[in-house]
């Protein structure tokens, strides 16, 4: 019986091509859309849940206020914990991320940026798989180093790695004792080397407890509580932090993240570490359903105004003995047909279109697609679209009355026309939807783009001081680069706008508590440099000695958060209670300048002259660049012989900061217009179907004198008021999705009547572009041949 009913099924999509093709089109799109966003969502939530067979691994954070918490410890911490919580705390490893110079046998180097330095339980903790070597002693050695695969290749070739010898940084020698597989793509944590941390065990600052410099992860026992350790912690906080506490003025707590929630977290922006955003994986989830709902409404609308034109069929069959639950079973094998040709067609577009997918996401997704949940997702979508687009047109369809078939004088009711409307209005409700979202986004990225930060990031050129050879030849490479003509200025600093700046605690003339604010050191060129605004006092100057250790500059919101205005600010005492031992005073506030990112409220900052010094920014003079390049990378290798050149623009840190955003932006426009593709492909088929239904009608109009024009404004008319009833829902809407979209933005565009006007405006000339070929060709038609049959 089954065969039977497919045969039929096929011979039925095969008679009407046109109808068949239509549908399949839409169903192929939507399905491959689908599939691709099944595949991020897959890669996205098995972030760090294949690469550890243990449960209870939680990430220590370090907690300030009530909110604010950053991943950082200092080396201590690890084992106080392992020693204050012996029956609840199993293993603690700690993860430092650094780079460094690798120098092989054969002379030949390499700048590595993905280098961990670890415990040696690391690999045992997680279940990064190695490929040679052994997890458990892989790092036993304090002269022993891991290299992933492609590492390895890279340095060896194709001999055998195992007990091969490099040197780091000019100073160190290790032997190769692992070869781990290549880290995957959604792993948070992602290296080339690793180091055993005991290279380091005599080091003073593996004992001081107020550092920045390592991840601490712990694996709890089977009997361990989370809130019974955070219920302990401020006691433990107490016992090794609690002088240095009250010393500084700053309130610290510690807190337990999961490792599967790592990956999601919002308060990591800086940790090195890969992150994603939960409620993107939301977004695109409906984007995928939305686009498949407008799919089978396609199905759905031109099974039913086909209704006509199988109705004899349908009577015949009753006639002939099939009941009605036979036609309905018939009707749903032809959409499951439909539905499974589309499929098969949707994975071989999706194999061709993949390159192309990852490229937009900036990533190649881990999943393949040849999976077995890819092949069980295609098998829910076959039974659930299959289903969901068949039931309606096979009831419909399975209750005309024979007799009335037979004698062809069926007709469609006026309830089976507003169903029709019904699901037009749905389809462009999503579609309208889609471009103003689309629109939004596009708005608020060229607003972050244009909108004016409060620094000069045009021409500045940044190298970052990350090697021991450039940190003590930092003054003379300053030198030596502001010598160079085209040059402007130069300016060694802990940070540049749009990179990591420290929350520090601050005592301030009259002021009972410390204040927290951010704090960037930096030399006297910083403000010039960066071409800040002094809004009230003046800038440092090497006129005045006592700049250096007895001064600060800060922010217009340092200003109003410490109480003051900017000029009562200026005079006034302050104490960096990390670092400073005197008392400095503010001798000038700046203008507030954007140092975060927009989607950052405005925060206070401290420029503080200091030797921590992490990068140099390099202003260059207007049309300068490329002769004052080779001169930068002449002076670099001057003051690192050893190491390779490497820096950036400072207006590139844009496309850092909002790469995701702009991703976003591509891939939603992609999905917005094959959306409106698929509900146009509906409309086109509404249109064949008004039109060969009113072709008498447009023939005595046209005997009775109406024009080509005329006719073609009726038919449009009708079919574009569907269109217009769903741009009226869909604004509402709209705006309320995207206003809560922008609240993640602290600077954001305004979305005013222009972009619902442009959407609607858009999705209407789309839709008349679409209905017009077909009304104007139907007008255009010789009224002769409507009417012989008469």
């Amino acid at each position: 019986m089954i065969r039977n009913y497919l045969k039929i099924a096929w011979r039925n999509l095969a008679k009407n091509k046109v109808f068949s093709l239509i549908n399949i089109l839409g169903l192929t799109i939507g399905i491959t859309v689908c599939l691709m966003i099944f595949l991020f969502i897959m890669n996205e939530f098995s972030v760090d849940r294949f690469h550890t067979k243990k449960e209870n691994i939680y990430r220590v954070m370090r907690v300030f206020g009530k909110d604010d918490e950053v991943p950082y410890l200092s080396m201590p911490y690890a084992g106080a914990l392992k020693n204050d919580f012996p029956g609840e705390i199993k293993e603690a490893v700690r993860v430092m991320t650094t780079n460094g110079l690798v120098t092989l046998p054969n002379k030949t180097s390499f700048d590595e940026k993905k280098v961990y330095i670890t415990d040696e339980g690391f690999f045992t903790l997680f279940s990064f798989p190695l490929l040679k070597g052994n997890p458990a002693t892989a790092l036993a050695d304090p002269s022993g180093v891991v290299l992933t695969e492609s590492t390895a290749r890279k340095y060896f070739g194709n001999a055998d790695p195992m007990g091969q010898v490099l040197q780091l940084d000019k100073d160190r020698q290790f032997k190769v004792t692992g070869i781990a597989k290549d880290v995957p793509v959604n792993s948070h944590l992602d290296f080339d080397l690793v180091l055993p941390l005991s290279i380091y065990a005599n080091d003073e600052f593996t004992k001081v407890w107020l550092n920045n410099n390592s991840f601490t992860y712990v694996e709890l026992a089977n009997k361990a509580s989370v809130a019974r350790l955070n219920a302990s912690f401020p006691q433990f906080m107490e016992k090794y932090m609690g002088d240095q506490m009250r010393k500084s003025g700053m309130k610290v707590g510690l807190s337990m993240r999961p490792l599967e929630e790592i990956y999601f977290e919002h308060h990591s922006t800086f940790d090195n570490v890969r992150h994603g955003d939960r409620s993107i994986v939301f977004i695109f989830l409906s984007i995928a359903v939305l686009i498949l709902v407008i799919a089978c409404i396609n199905f759905m609308n031109l099974s039913t105004i086909r209704a006509l034109e199988r109705s004899k069929e349908v009577g015949l069959r009753k006639v002939m003995g099939a009941l009605r639950n036979h036609l309905v079973w018939q009707f749903i094998g032809e959409s499951i047909l439909l539905t499974l040709v589309s499929c098969v067609l949707a994975v071989g577009l999706l194999s061709v279109l993949m390159p192309t997918y990852n490229q937009l996401l900036g990533y190649e997704l881990l999943v393949s697609w040849k999976s077995w949940p890819v092949y069980g997702f295609l098998a829910g979508v076959i039974l659930v679209v299959g289903f969901l687009a068949g039931s309606y047109p096979a009831f419909v369809l399975s209750g005309f009355s024979p007799i009335q078939a037979l004698k062809g004088k069926l007709k469609l009711g006026r309830a089976g026309a507003t169903v029709r409307q019904g699901l037009v209005v749905v389809q462009f409700c999503i579609s309208v939807i889609l471009v103003i979202g689309t629109i939004v986004i596009m708005k608020q990225m060229d607003f972050v783009k244009n909108t004016s930060l409060g620094y000069d990031k045009e021409h500045t050129v940044l190298v970052k001081i990350d090697n021991n050879d450039l940190y003590n030849n930092r003054y003379s490479f300053r030198t030596d680069l502001m010598n160079i003509p085209g040059v402007s200025s130069v300016s060694l600093a802990s940070g540049e706008p749009g990179g990591f700046f420290d929350g520090h605690m601050f005592e301030v003339e009259g002021q009972q508590d410390a204040q927290r604010t951010r704090t960037v050191f930096g030399d006297f060129n910083y403000v010039k440099t960066y071409g800040l605004k002094i809004i009230a006092g003046r800038d440092f100057s090497p006129e005045f000695p006592t700049d250096t250790m007895g001064s600060v500059l800060i922010n217009k919101t340092a200003a109003a958060k410490l109480g003051f205005t900017p000029d009562e600010a200026v005079g006034k005492w302050i104490r960096n209670t990390f670092r400073d031992s005197l008392r400095r005073h503010i001798i000038g506030v700046v203008a507030d300048f954007n140092f975060l990112s927009l989607k950052e409220n405005m925060d206070g900052l401290v420029i503080t002259p200091n030797e921590d010094m992490r990068v140099a920014a390099i202003k260059l003079q207007a049309g300068s660049i490329d002769r004052v390049l080779p001169l930068i990378k002449k002076a670099y290798e001057k003051a690192a012989p050893s190491y390779p050149l490497s820096y950036h623009f400072l207006d590139q840190q844009f496309d850092e900061l909002y790469k995701t955003d702009l991703r976003q932006q591509k891939i939603l426009t992609i999905f917005s217009s094959l959306a409106i593709f698929i509900a146009c492909l509906g409309l086109f088929g509404l249109a064949s179907f008004t039109a060969n239904k009113r072709m008498k009608e447009i023939g005595v109009r046209k005997v009775l004198g109406s024009t080509t024009s005329n006719i073609a404004l009726l038919l449009s008319r009708d079919l574009l008021k569907p269109v217009a009833i769903a741009t009226a829902i869909a604004i509402p809407v709209a705006w309320y999705a995207m206003d809560s979209w922008l609240q993640n933005f602290a600077y954001r565009t305004a979305v005013t009547w222009k972009v619902f006007a442009l959407a609607a405006f858009l999705i209407f000339i789309i839709a008349l572009a679409t209905v017009s070929f077909k009304a104007v060709r139907a007008a255009l038609m010789n009224p002769v041949r409507s009417l012989r049959s008469e």
